[in-house]
């Protein structure tokens, strides 16, 4: 691994929230919101034709989101635009990390498709650019649903032909973690290392074995990424021990150091204390009750709001402290999140 020139800055106290509260979602965004990440994976993915023809070198990020307000806990979106054959493309990339499999997919895909499309006609006018729309899935079933639009619809046997041409046909492509494996399948060293760590969130009992295996294997990947998958890491597993962490990077010191720094920044930013908060005091009324107790005093601390007493909230049940973090994030999402 090289020397970095320089770790990258510390994100806001509003960006290391959303790390705290939505770490699959913020760790996707912050991955492939890079041009380089996100061509990557679609150059990995999409029909080799397609691929081909596309001008990835002008691939850009358009800014905003298409996802719903009420789906914004289980899913995260990207939009790119390049181009293929002189015309301009848009590639669409939602990830959904939610328990369940949704079956309604491709419909919910075709409304995100129409809100790109009427936005473009409004800026832009017509002709209307191809969007091709890709689902990246992270949640702990295996996709086991269509991805074509036609398999929602009903129709009678006997007029289903002539109904065809009236009804939309497309299917969505799709990554299921659960059932890929990205040390063999991807040859993209970093998109490897970032989905095999996305893989591995869902099942936490083996991260820490990647992380050791990855010291010492030695990594060349860039100082930057690995400071956002370390950061990813220890977000994504409240009860990870940043020491033992550390302790397995010992064979990498230049990955032991970034390691630490991550850990040290968190801290800083209030996310890691919240955490030591919460395992201290769930020693005496319940894990689970003690973290809801460091992460309500920490959403306290971060929208500038008096510290409730830590009395006050050990006298809550477990459920309670649960609804009185839900409530602090709804003030915090409405407060941050829509300006």
């Amino acid at each position: 691994m090289s020397e970095p020139e320089s770790l990258p800055d510390p994100p806001s106290e509003a960006a290391d929230f959303q790390l705290a509260s939505q770490p699959h979602d913020a760790y996707f965004k912050q991955v492939f919101s890079d041009p380089a990440h996100a061509a990557a994976f679609f150059r990995s993915h999409l029909p080799a034709p397609v691929s081909s023809a596309i001008q990835w070198q002008e691939l850009a990020v358009v800014p905003g989101s298409f996802i719903k307000r009420t789906l914004t806990q289980t899913h995260a979106d990207l939009l790119f635009s390049a181009s293929a054959g002189g015309q301009k493309l848009l590639l669409y990339l939602l990830f959904e990390h939610q328990t369940t499999v949704d079956r309604t997919m491709p419909l919910r895909l075709l409304v995100y498709m129409t809100e790109i499309w009427l936005s473009h006609e409004r800026a832009e006018g017509l002709p209307l650019p191809p969007v091709i729309p890709f689902v990246l899935h992270q949640g702990p079933e295996g996709w086991n649903v269509s991805t074509q639009f036609a398999d929602l619809i009903g129709m009678p046997n006997e007029i289903a032909e002539p109904l065809r041409p009236f009804l939309p046909a497309f299917q969505h492509g799709l990554l299921d973690l659960k059932r890929c494996d990205p040390t063999a399948e991807e040859s993209d060293p970093a998109l490897r290392f970032v989905l095999q760590l996305m893989k591995l969130a869902r099942e936490r009992e083996r991260i820490l074995e990647f992380w050791e295996q990855t010291a010492r294997e030695g990594c060349r990947l860039p100082e930057a990424l690995l400071f956002v998958c370390l950061t990813y890491t220890l977000h994504v597993d409240a009860s990870l021990d940043v020491e033992d962490l550390t302790h397995r990077l010992r064979h990498n010191p230049e990955l032991q150091r970034t390691a630490m720094s991550a850990a040290e920044n968190l801290f800083a930013k209030g996310i890691a204390k919240g955490r030591v908060e919460g395992r201290v005091e769930g020693r005496v009324e319940g894990r689970v009750q003690g973290e809801w107790i460091g992460q309500i005093r920490m959403l306290e601390k971060i929208m500038k709001r008096p510290v409730s007493a830590k009395a006050e909230l050990e006298s809550k049940s477990a459920e309670e402290l649960e609804q009185q973090f839900n409530r602090l994030q709804s003030e915090y999402d409405a407060q941050f999140k829509n300006h």
